[in-house]
């Protein structure tokens, strides 16, 4: 859950800070504008750890994993 958690502040944040709207948020992510904006609103329970991924490595994001 809390890496479910980083990787949507992350992606939240990466859109906010490059000045995207939800329909540029969404093809940067290759995901829906709908998913987008529950993503914004923080609907946790709709992302699986394995989408989430792939919608950082679709926008060219580094993931780190400290263990």
């Amino acid at each position: 859950m809390m890496l479910r958690s980083a990787l949507m502040m992350a992606l939240k944040d990466h859109s906010i800070r490059a000045g995207m709207s939800q329909a540029d948020a969404a093809r940067h992510f290759c995901v829906t504008q709908p998913c987008v904006s529950d993503l914004m609103r923080g609907k946790i329970n709709l992302f699986s750890l394995d989408a989430l991924i792939n919608m950082a490595v679709a926008a060219d994001m580094r993931i780190e994993s400290k263990a």
